[in-house]
């Protein structure tokens, strides 16, 4: 028997938490187009007839701006100790800059085996893959190469069968219907921000962030019942997230809850509120609810 800890490590929109999702079969991890949506370490667990995987998302690794980007940062960089393989995902439609080099030179510098994922292929041509191929297998010395699509599946196993090739022998870490490390609380306010990430695109920036206020599991009420605060850096942003009498708060919350209600198999009621908060991004006791660790 195979087990051990993989961490999927890269720059932000790499494809991780897609790619995490895809494997577990679960959805852990929120999914936008919008730089740093993952903001903290998630761990997904899967059961082989070989053995087992814990993956170990992370936040993709940029220029520390405020308080809560450090804190993701670092997250990201603990990532890369204390693993038996590190995965180094790149998206391979994009074009390479500095933060592709400085992430190849976190990975020479840690001292695990590292697999190269080379993400999106189903965006390129494939003659384009071997000259990244050659760049990358000449700055460090990978056990192995995967192209692959996280988004449509294509060459994901092959990805899984590479991790269990160069995982250690033991036993498993986890019981076998062990997922995830993440509380439930956690995964409401992500499903809510996701929301709000999705249906404001355009109107609003990165810098909005959920905290659960209450969070009640079902007792004498059957349902569970969540009360959300979505916090935004300016006054003018609030009414881009309540929308036009209420229209898009409400719709947040509507999709919100049937992704909620899907994934506890149970009626859910999600309570809303927007709040004005600036600077929340340098707020420690915000980053410490939002589950952002302090070095």
């Amino acid at each position: 028997m195979k087990a051990g800890f993989v961490s999927l490590v890269g720059r932000p929109n790499a494809g991780k938490s897609t790619l995490l999702n895809r494997i577990v079969g679960h959805k852990l991890a929120i999914v936008s187009d919008k730089p740093q949506t993952t903001r903290t370490r998630i761990v997904g667990v899967k059961n082989y007839p070989e053995g087992q995987v814990v993956f170990v998302d992370t936040p993709g690794v940029h220029k520390p701006m405020h308080r809560m980007n450090v804190r993701m940062v670092d997250v990201a960089l603990e990532a890369m100790r204390d693993v038996d393989l590190l995965t180094l995902v790149v998206d391979v439609s994009a074009k390479e800059g500095p933060g592709d080099r400085y992430m190849l030179d976190l990975v020479t510098q840690a001292a695990v085996p590292a697999v190269l994922a080379m993400n999106k292929v189903d965006l390129i041509a494939k003659n384009r893959l071997l000259p990244i191929i050659d760049r990358y297998r000449q700055a460090h010395a990978f056990v192995d190469f995967v192209p692959l699509s996280a988004l449509d599946g294509t060459h994901v196993d092959v990805l899984e069968r590479v991790f269990l090739e160069h995982l250690p022998e033991g036993e498993p870490f986890y019981p076998p219907d062990y997922v995830t490390d993440q509380p439930e609380r956690f995964f409401a306010a992500e499903v809510v921000r996701e929301q709000v990430l999705r249906l404001t695109r355009d109107e609003l920036p990165f810098s909005t962030a959920v905290v659960i206020d209450s969070f009640e599991e079902p007792g004498d009420d059957p349902r569970f019942s969540i009360y959300a605060t979505i916090l935004v850096e300016r006054e003018s942003q609030k009414p881009i997230v309540i929308g036009r009498g209420g229209a898009m708060i409400k719709e947040i919350g509507t999709v919100a809850r049937q992704e909620l209600e899907r994934y506890f198999n149970s009626r859910v009621y999600l309570d809303l509120r927007v709040k004005v908060k600036s600077e929340w991004r340098d707020d420690e006791r915000v980053l410490d609810e939002m589950g952002l660790r302090r070095r």
